[in-house]
């Protein structure tokens, strides 16, 4: 069964960065972790876009050797991608591992294909592999990327709807992902009603030592009298 995400928990994740999701699933679970986000940095065309949350439509590239299919085969798969990313209820946006042998050599993502995916209703999209077309594209559709490439090279779309790994993340079709400037987060199955929660606590609990810290006179007697009310936050 596909997963759903209701109007007010997706506005609530929308409204706060990824590194706020990150604290608000550990307030949730009760530990710290290390696992279940991206472990290497992120390019983002347009850093100042809110975060793009959405169930994930995953896809392969290649794009530093020519195709040996019969070029027939790769167009109709192209269609196929496309079809499978525009298909399905709710938000969704799309995570692509590059598994060229040169990472990031051809970029399939620039001006063309923002528009496709927009039009599609794509929230965005995640790759290791390479963008382009920065002062063209569409500069409302978050992308972020692993590298920047002024060629396409031979770029082609090998497979989709399976599991991919970028940045250090696995990701499966249909999970949920909270993405922006910082990297990526997948939040697990259950945990996503108990976010909008858990990120007013973390939010609550923050600003005891962000006021003190940012007021005048700031010092060590201050911090701790402001950690202590940080504490007493439920």
């Amino acid at each position: 069964m596909s997963r759903t995400l209701s109007a007010a928990v997706y506005a609530a994740l929308k409204a706060v960065d990824t590194p706020t999701i990150c604290n608000a699933i550990e307030a949730v679970q009760g530990r710290r972790r290390n696992d279940g986000f991206t472990r290497s940095t992120v390019i983002a065309a347009h850093p100042a876009l809110p975060a793009m949350v959405g169930f994930a439509r995953t896809a392969v590239i290649r794009a530093d050797q020519p195709s040996t299919e019969p070029a027939d085969t790769v167009r109709t798969r192209r269609l196929d991608y496309y079809r499978y990313v525009g298909a399905g209820e709710g938000p969704r946006l799309v995570v692509i591992e590059d598994r060229s042998g040169h990472k990031g050599l051809g970029a399939f993502w620039g001006e063309v294909n923002v528009a496709l995916h927009k039009g599609l209703g794509l929230e965005g999209v995640l790759t290791d592999g390479a963008i382009r077309d920065l002062g063209a594209v569409d500069p409302s559709f978050p992308m972020l990327g692993g590298t920047i490439s002024p060629s396409h090279a031979f770029v082609r779309v090998e497979a989709f709807d399976e599991a991919v790994t970028v940045f250090g993340l696995t990701i499966h079709p249909g999970d949920l992902v909270h993405a922006d400037r910082h990297g990526a987060v997948v939040i697990e199955p259950g945990v996503e009603n108990d976010l909008p929660r858990a990120i007013d606590l973390v939010t609550r609990k923050e600003k005891p030592m962000l006021d003190a810290a940012r007021a005048p006179g700031f010092s060590i007697d201050k911090l701790i009298a402001a950690w202590g009310e940080a504490e007493d936050v439920h």
